[in-house]
């Protein structure tokens, strides 16, 4: 059974950093692709960030390009998002999501689309104060 289990949120203010984790079980790890959504109140879901377990790729959205950065732990299942520089804009609900690396193999910057995503974690609240 596939788990993706996330944590990591809080309150923070505005300038500050949270690192959220991604613990993953259930399949072969280095053959997927980890993601990061995010969805704000009233706001559509959006992707934040992914990473190619296999050979280490990594992709942003341009909101969070040099503020945020994934990184993956292969010998421990796990995905992490540092987050740095945080804005009251960033402040959502965070979650983790799956796709075998096939899904994106032809097309890898559709990466951001959660329908490309069909393993979710349950989602972690970061709030960001001004």
């Amino acid at each position: 059974e596939v788990q993706l289990q996330a944590s990591g949120g809080g309150l923070v203010q505005a300038g500050g950093s949270l690192r959220l984790s991604c613990a993953a079980s259930g399949f072969i790890f280095d053959d997927y692709v980890i993601g990061w959504f995010r969805q704000a109140p009233g706001k559509d879901r959006e992707g934040v960030s992914c990473i190619s377990i296999r050979d280490g790729r990594t992709y942003y959205a341009d909101s969070v390009e040099g503020r945020f950065t994934i990184s993956s732990d292969n010998a421990k299942n796990m995905v992490y998002l540092q987050m740095n520089s945080l804005e009251p804009e960033d402040t959502a609900v965070y979650s983790c999501a799956a796709t075998p690396s096939l899904t994106l193999r032809f097309n890898p910057n559709a990466w951001h689309l959660p329908k490309k995503f069909g393993y979710w974690g349950q989602g972690t609240l970061v709030t960001v104060s001004s």
